[in-house]
């Protein structure tokens, strides 16, 4: 059974869908549509983002080191020279508490291996900065 189908709605819009759960979502062209939607190169600098941060969860779960609403700014730039495509991808990646410098390393050795990022030609530049919230005093 495949599970990912995209079908194109016409006006440069497409809706991609995902079986069995029956979860959708819409993209469409930021040059020539509306722009409202999710872009192929929204889309491929969330994959980016998600891929290294799940990738430092995994390592945060085998720790018990929470992770949890760390928030990922997602800046893409595209260029048309030599031909069109994603030019940089830069990320800066919340954290909403502070680690040891060992915990640092080790999730940020992670988010560096993951394999999306990997699949990307040396034309794209990926670009991630950590910025990790101090503990508050009490």
């Amino acid at each position: 059974m495949k599970t990912l189908k995209l079908t194109y709605d016409g006006d440069q819009h497409a809706t991609a869908l995902r079986e069995p759960h029956h979860n959708s979502l819409a993209i469409d062209c930021p040059m020539t549509a509306k722009g409202d939607e999710f872009s192929p190169g929204n889309l491929l600098g969330i994959s980016v983002a998600g891929c290294m941060l799940l990738s430092m969860g995994a390592v945060a779960q085998r720790d018990h080191l929470d992770l949890k609403g760390t928030v990922v700014d997602i800046d893409v730039t595209e260029t048309d020279k030599p031909i069109p495509h994603v030019d940089t991808i830069t990320l800066a990646i919340n954290v909403p508490r502070d680690f040891s410098v060992t915990d640092r390393q080790k999730m940020e050795r992670a988010a560096g291996l993951c394999p999306i990022n990997a699949s990307l030609g040396d034309e794209t530049t990926v670009t991630a900065t950590y910025n990790y919230v101090a503990a508050k005093a009490a």
